[in-house]
């Protein structure tokens, strides 16, 4: 309500592209502490650009966690169908099962 605000949809986007490479660089030194809180401000930019683009964080996030669910549940299923066990499957045989997945679940 003050103007502390971006004035463009880029703007907000480069703060987001900022708060990723700061993120990254501690992830480099492995600092956990300054990871968490430069993870706090990725997802805080990542807020803010939902909002320029009028986009509920919220509905995203919900509605890519009921995706996940139906895809992940799928691969249990047909990984099951077959009489396979997932923990023994490799990460190429469970990218197979997932990119089949996408194709149903888009």
């Amino acid at each position: 309500g003050i103007g502390f605000d971006w004035d463009e949809t880029e703007q907000v986007w480069d703060k987001v592209q900022e708060e990723l490479a700061e993120l990254r660089a501690e992830v480099k030194v492995n600092n956990k502490m300054a990871m968490e809180k430069e993870m706090g401000d990725v997802f805080f930019a990542l807020i803010n650009y939902a909002r320029f683009l009028d986009i509920s964080p919220e509905n995203a996030l919900e509605n890519t966690n009921k995706k996940f669910i139906r895809r992940f549940q799928l691969m249990e299923k047909d990984i099951k169908a077959k009489s396979l066990d997932m923990q023994e499957l490799s990460l190429e045989e469970l990218e197979t099962y997932w990119v089949a997945a996408k194709k149903v679940f888009p």
